[in-house]
Order: structure tokens, then sequence, then C-alpha cells
């Protein structure tokens, strides 16, 4: 399996894009996550570390790494986009708690069971699916059931 900076080299050559060592260390932070994370915490990490970048230059290749398929946008309804890398990782769908925020991801072959047959159905070529559960997690869900 290629890496991600390869997966993305290889997009940016096929799209006759330039190579810029910004985006190639803006990519590499990304991965170094392990969880979702937003603009702003990716920007704060990369400036903690030392590497000069603006906000801009991470708001212009984040649609590059998502069109290549390294990364997918996911709304948790905060107001503002949270990204998550996805390459090299089986597909999975997210549960939230309305109350506390907690996100757990979960995977569930029945969906791509309901993509499949979409996709038959109506001659559709699917590329994916979001699905973000929502509810209360045990502890939110006790707190509502028996106020003090």
């Amino acid at each position: 399996m290629k890496s991600e900076l390869q997966v993305f080299q290889d997009y940016i050559r096929r799209r006759d894009l330039r190579r810029t060592r910004e985006r190639e260390r803006i990519l590499q932070e990304i991965f170094e996550i392990h969880g979702h994370f937003d603009v702003d915490g990716l920007y704060l990490q990369l400036k903690q570390k030392g590497v000069k970048v603006s906000k801009a230059s991470i708001y212009r290749a984040l649609p590059l790494f998502i069109d290549c398929g390294l990364v997918r946008e996911v709304d948790f309804n905060e107001g503002h986009w949270h990204y998550e890398h996805i390459y090299g990782h089986s597909h999975h769908n997210h549960l939230r708690c309305l109350g506390c925020g907690e996100i757990l991801e979960f995977e569930n072959p029945g969906l791509d069971h309901l993509e499949e047959q979409l996709a038959r159905q109506y001659g559709y070529y699917i590329k994916g699916h979001h699905l973000q559960v929502e509810g209360y997690c045990p502890g939110c869900r006790q707190a509502i059931e028996s106020p003090a």
C-alpha cells in the first residue's frame, strides 16, 4: 500500500498542480493526529512545532486531501467542520452524544450492503456515505431520566 504522501504526490502530478513542502507538512501532521480535528486545532499543533503555515493554507489544502481520498469532512453540528484522515482505515460512521459531545466510531457491514443495493437499484456509482447517529450516552441518559 502506498503511503499517504505518495498518494497525494500522485494526485498532484495527475492534476498538474504544484507540489509544495507546506502542503506535505500539513498532510504529515494530519496523519499524526489519531482522531478528529478542526482547522484551529491543526493550526495550533503546527505552530507549536514551529511550522510556519497560515490557516488559509490549511483551508486551501484540505479540499485537495479530501478529493484524493485521504481525508473526509465530518459535521458534528458545532458550527464548523471537523476532519479525519481515512486512508488506510476501514469505513466507519459516528455515534454522537447530544449531552456531553462524546463521539464513538462504529462499523456496520449492513450499510455497505445498502450502498450496493442502491447502486444496483438506481444505477448510481456510489463513492461512500456519511452516517451520524445522535442520542445520549448512558451517563447523559441517566442524568436526563433521573433529574436531581
